[in-house]
């Protein structure tokens, strides 16, 4: 699957494993750790329903006010949303991360 990231943050977290974005510089260091392994497997997918198959993402389309938004687990406490789109045969291949969110908060 192709990966884009939508903010530079995300990006230096799996690229680095470290950012000085207020939102996640204070991360514990096994929450990027797994975080960068979500990713991994997000990218070694070839299509997004093949995400379905990977238990422990717990992998959903969200509704209601997250209507068009796709979320893994990062762990039982954080997720990783994002979008998805299609390439031009129709099958969802691309995904554009665009927050790490702490679960309930």
């Amino acid at each position: 699957m192709n990966i884009e990231f939508e903010n530079a943050a995300l990006e230096e977290l799996y690229t680095k494993g470290t950012t000085q974005d207020h939102r996640y510089k204070r991360l514990q260091p096994q929450i990027i750790k797994q975080y960068v392994k979500v990713v991994n497997y997000i990218k070694a997918v070839g299509r997004l329903e093949d995400l379905y198959r990977i238990k422990s993402l717990h992998y959903e389309k969200k509704k209601g006010d997250l209507n068009g938004v796709d979320a893994v687990w990062i762990n039982d406490q954080y997720r990783l949303f994002f979008y998805s789109s299609p390439d031009e045969t129709g099958i969802i291949v691309n995904a554009l991360l665009f927050e790490i969110s702490k679960h309930y908060e």
